[in-house]
């Protein structure tokens, strides 16, 4: 029988990222070191490629590797699976060896079936809350799951929003959420096992270990040189609930700031949320100054734990976390993307810090252009038209484009592009590619997207005041209306927005490339007879 691997058991057993994902490793890692990490059990990624190919003994060990880690999680949380008294509700996530962020699927609040809600109701006395977990439950596995256009769920929530005189979601109260889950109930009536957890649970693990192959991930791997990866596995954890109220919330955090490498905690976070509801993009949220303001004992905890895994580590950690009622739980950490700028400054100041050695700094730089990091700055702009989120550093200049197969169009013709979108997805990585830089009208510097621009080394700024008229495909920012293909100027350090074709002017950041070139001069000298593999 197919051995899945217990996270939260007690045990300090080591697993590698090729057999569980670097996700699931870390979070075993995080789990040894006592820190607060929801239970999880791991099934591996040999049986990706096999459940993928409808193997049916892939099938049979799918089935009985979720039932038994199911009963380990009933046993370590004291709740049962759908229960109607004291249900539990699990997230099923992706892990290939490899980070690859936003490209593979999640499914949250699994589990979440009619008579988990009553006893959702009855655990917590908070109707609204129960209501919106099984919202939120039908409208990702319906889309994840069963592939479900998402356009139907779309227009219901517009419409009840509307109806209840409210701005968004969340605001609505618990009489509209609960119309809202039943209104998605009956979309998905005839696809969905909604009232059968087993079924839900079984449905969602299958859909994460697909998911390797949709094109987002296909065509990430192929630009990030991941083709050689066997596929992700599959990690169920026990669901811990940002949504709870406004002592509850979810975010991402990193230990330094991955755009420029400052030496300060990057940290974003929404309350009475959900973690995607941060990492999607959908949403701009707050930073660590609410944090501090409303619940300080964990902006404290918060800030520790970054500094411990970091050590830890002894890299730049990128960590998704969520609080329930005022405690902090640590869902995820990994090593931070950053631009090539940040790099080389992150590099220099590990070493400095007697983190790494000069031999392992060269060797996390080995992918990075370093002649092409410079400093860079905007001549002759003017006045910016607006100003958003920084979300990743550098200027770039370009011609608007709406869309991933305008951003495409017009790069084809040789022109510089900046992509525009309401939001940014994983969804648009082909966008990206071919983009100088990235705008949007929401979302936040820590979002999956982001992630990846920084990744790419591409500027983008987020949550910026743009209003977009698809059918007419140009945009509006203050004053300002911009056509497709028309001249923008962004600055991915200051937020700033130009219209035209600005001037780059760059520097380059002499010192630490001094640094670098003395490191590569003696490393012939420190260098072992073999290495790890590459980070890039």
């Amino acid at each position: 029988m197919m051995q899945i691997v217990r996270i939260g058991d007690g045990s300090t057993e080591r697993h590698t990222a090729d057999h569980i994902g670097a996700k699931a490793a870390n979070l075993a890692g995080m789990a040894s070191l006592g820190l607060p990490v929801p239970p999880a059990f791991v099934l591996p990624v040999k049986l990706c490629a096999a459940v993928i190919e409808g193997d049916p003994h892939a099938e049979r060990h799918l089935i009985d590797g979720l039932r038994e880690g199911v009963a380990f999680l009933e046993g370590v949380t004291g709740k049962r699976f759908g229960d109607r008294r004291a249900p539990l509700l699990v997230s099923v996530r992706s892990g290939a060896a490899r980070s690859m962020p936003g490209m593979l699927d999640t499914v949250l609040d699994v589990g979440c079936s009619l008579a988990a809600v009553r006893g959702l109701i009855r655990q917590t006395g908070n109707p609204r809350f129960a209501w919106d977990c099984r919202r939120r439950f039908l409208e990702g596995y319906s889309s994840v799951a069963l592939g479900l256009d998402p356009a139907p769920f779309s227009a219901e929530l517009t419409r009840i929003i509307s109806a209840e005189g409210a701005e968004n979601d969340r605001q609505l109260d618990c009489e509209a959420l609960e119309r809202l889950a039943m209104a998605y109930h009956d979309l998905v009536e005839d696809d969905c096992p909604s009232e059968d957890p087993e079924a839900q649970l079984l449905g969602a693990a299958r859909a994460v270990y697909r998911s390797w192959m949709s094109e987002r991930a296909c065509a990430y791997r192929r630009m990030e040189n991941l083709e050689h990866l066997r596929g992700t596995a599959v990690a169920v954890q026990a669901m811990v609930f940002g949504n709870r109220g406004l002592t509850s919330g979810a975010g991402v955090a990193f230990s330094r700031d991955p755009s420029n490498g400052a030496v300060e905690p990057v940290i974003d976070i929404l309350f009475d949320a959900q973690g995607e509801d941060v990492v999607s993009g959908r949403v701009t949220p707050l930073t660590e100054a609410a944090l501090v303001d409303a619940l300080p004992a964990v902006a404290v905890d918060l800030r520790d734990i970054l500094a411990r895994l970091e050590r830890e580590y002894e890299d730049v950690q990128d960590i998704e976390f969520t609080i329930e009622n005022g405690k902090l739980w640590i869902l995820q950490t990994r090593a931070a993307k950053r631009t090539p700028r940040a790099a080389l400054r992150i590099a220099v100041d590990l070493v400095h810090e007697g983190l790494i050695t000069p031999h392992e700094a060269l060797r996390r730089l080995k992918c990075v252009n370093i002649d092409s990091i410079v400093n860079a700055s905007l001549d002759g702009a003017g006045k910016p038209i607006a100003r958003g989120v920084a979300a990743s550093s550098g200027i770039a200049v370009g011609r608007a484009a709406f869309d991933t197969a305008g951003a495409e169009r017009l790069a084809g013709a040789g022109d510089a592009v900046i992509l525009m979108r309401p939001t940014m997805t994983t969804d648009d990585v082909a966008g990206f590619a071919v983009a100088a830089g990235i705008l949007t009208a929401v979302g936040g510097r820590t979002a999956h997207a982001a992630l990846v621009a920084r990744q790419m080394g591409k500027p983008c700024i987020v949550g910026c005041a743009i209003n977009f008229d698809a059918s007419a495909r140009k945009a509006q920012i203050g004053a300002a209306v911009i056509q497709e293909g028309d001249w923008l100027s962004i600055d991915g350090d200051a937020g700033a927005v130009y219209l035209g074709r600005g001037k780059i002017v760059e520097q380059r950041p002499d010192d630490e490339l001094a640094e670098f070139a003395r490191w590569r001069s003696g490393a012939h000298h420190r260098a072992p007879r073999s290495e790890p593999a590459s980070n890039c």
